[in-house]
């Protein structure tokens, strides 16, 4: 007897419907499961068995065919245990085969009780849109999948329990539409501003860096402050949006990193992580591809510190993503692209002993090592930063006044108020996919950052004097109207021009 279960495979980000075929046939006892499996897919067939028998039902002694269609999408994990074994158990007669309007998914123990899987939020989303009824997932992502409206969301915990509901011996409870999310929540970070002593001139340059999206390289030497200020960053972001939210839970959800209980994401991300990390941990990637830490990072900060650290070619790598806000990796099956809108910041030393300019302790590297030091961060990835920050240490009677500075969340609302004015600029000259002035192109550049003439003569002056390239002049120009936006100017004046200059980066040595 032949049997069909709906069920799905996440590529990338998004669900494809897979559709689980059992053939009961008569002959020798052989399982043979055909549709592009990977190796978790093709073990099924012994968890599946097992589960089976232990949950008190009858596995064929027969030539069973499992068939995943369509067979040109591949199959990876063991998201199809539960639909396997319903499919059987379905072939065999001993549950109900009419499953037309169901979703299954769903990894077995062999006990039969049913654990956890990998992106259920965009499977619950394609079965909405395909227009599935009933969702059954594991239990313990059941809240995961209640986020979406619209389907019902039933929590499984054993193979013997889905089987009983769907032949109406015992009902299970259907988990409620229970997305809840309040955008004017005020956000909890580990690390507010308020706390930071000290520092004025880095608070105010990320700030600006907030306020316009702009990436962001602190220099200093050790214990100055530059990985306080960089966790404290993410607390003076603009509060999340409902669909940012989703954005990022559907990130972590495909990475199985969504942390336990919490369904839905309601704070941006901090990535950052060490320099020791793989390109394909960095960027995304794996036989089958999976998100990266900068697509981890999208919609809120990826950190790294000591970034001379870092592999070359990692550090190349981010070029493409901090122009394009994606990432794209490439296979012989293929092309993913994954989102990677995140707000770089990066920290190091001025050289290996990390003292070099220091006043208070003399630098023990030669001339020659600092300059190789420096240079392991070449010119286009340095091009693509705007802001350039020295910091310095804390004297001591900033780090003993018990006087606490501004709290991020009185930074965040001026963030928030340059925000506005960038959106409604863009909105209104119908530039909707443009959000910052960080995101801007030529075009954009060209249209909102017009100089006066004062103005055009200290650009004239500093692309002479500091070398500047086309893409600096840019960035240059969109950070000037990021600081014009905070001061609520309407057009971009000479100060703002000379303080976006001030964070160009000085000369590397020397």
């Amino acid at each position: 007897m032949l049997a069909q279960v709906h069920s799905c495979a996440v590529i990338g980000l998004e669900a494809q419907p897979v559709h689980v075929e059992v053939d009961v046939a008569s002959g020798l006892e052989r399982v043979t499961l055909v549709g592009l499996p990977d190796t978790a897919v093709r073990e099924s067939s012994e968890r599946v068995r097992t589960a089976i028998a232990n949950s008190g039902f009858f596995y064929p002694q027969h030539r069973l065919t499992i068939n995943l269609a369509p067979a040109d999408l591949r199959k990876e994990g063991p998201a199809y245990d539960l639909p396997i074994a319903i499919g059987i158990l379905a072939a065999t007669r001993q549950t109900i085969s009419e499953l037309d309007d169901t979703l299954i998914v769903g990894e077995l123990s062999l006990d039969g009780s049913v654990r956890h899987v990998n992106g259920v939020l965009p499977m619950a989303s394609m079965a909405q849109k395909l227009g599935f009824r009933r969702l059954f997932v594991p239990a313990i992502d059941a809240a995961e999948a209640a986020l979406v409206e619209g389907i019902e969301v039933y929590p499984v915990a054993s193979l013997c329990e889905l089987v009983e509901h769907l032949c109406g011996k015992r009902t299970i409870a259907r988990r409620e539409h229970s997305l809840q999310f309040n955008e004017g929540a005020e956000p909890v970070y580990p690390v507010d501003f308020r706390d930071i002593k000290g520092q004025e001139h880095a608070k105010r340059a990320l700030e600006v860096a907030c306020s316009g999206g702009h990436n962001v390289l602190m220099k200093g030497p050790p214990g100055a402050g530059k990985t306080l200020l960089a966790r404290a960053l993410p607390s003076i972001l603009p509060r999340l949006t409902l669909r940012e939210a989703l954005e990022i839970t559907r990130i972590y959800s495909v990475a199985d990193a969504l942390p336990p209980g919490q369904p839905l994401l309601c704070t941006r991300p901090f990535r950052a992580p060490h320099h020791t990390i793989s390109h394909a941990g960095l960027v995304g990637g794996g036989r089958w591809p999976k998100p990266g830490e900068i697509s981890l990072a999208h919609r809120g900060v990826l950190f790294l510190d000591e970034l001379p650290e870092f592999g070359a070619r990692n550090l190349e790598t981010l070029r493409q993503p901090l122009e394009d806000k994606i990432v794209t990796i490439s296979r012989a099956s293929g092309s993913l692209t994954f989102p990677a809108a995140f707000q770089f910041v990066a920290a190091m030393n001025p050289c290996p002993c990390g003292y070099y300019g220091d006043e208070r302790q003399q630098c023990t590297c030669s001339l020659s090592a600092v300059q190789r030091y420096q240079q392991r961060i070449s010119g286009p990835l340095l091009d693509r930063i705007d802001i350039h920050l020295d910091v310095a240490r804390v004297p001591f009677q900033k780090l003993a006044s018990l006087e606490a500075g501004e709290s991020s969340a009185t930074i965040r609302a001026r963030v928030e108020a340059a925000r506005k004015i960038q959106e409604e600029r863009f909105r209104k000259w119908g530039k909707p996919n443009v959000l910052v002035n960080g995101d801007m192109g030529p075009a954009e550049v060209q249209a909102f950052c017009e100089i006066d003439e004062a103005g055009r003569n200290l650009m004239r002056a500093a692309m002479q004097q500091m070398n500047l390239s086309a893409r600096a002049y840019h960035r240059i120009l969109k950070l000037s109207r990021t600081i014009a936006d905070l001061a609520g100017e309407s057009r971009i004046q000479v100060q703002h021009l000379a303080e976006a200059l001030q964070y160009r980066p000085r000369l590397l040595a020397g």
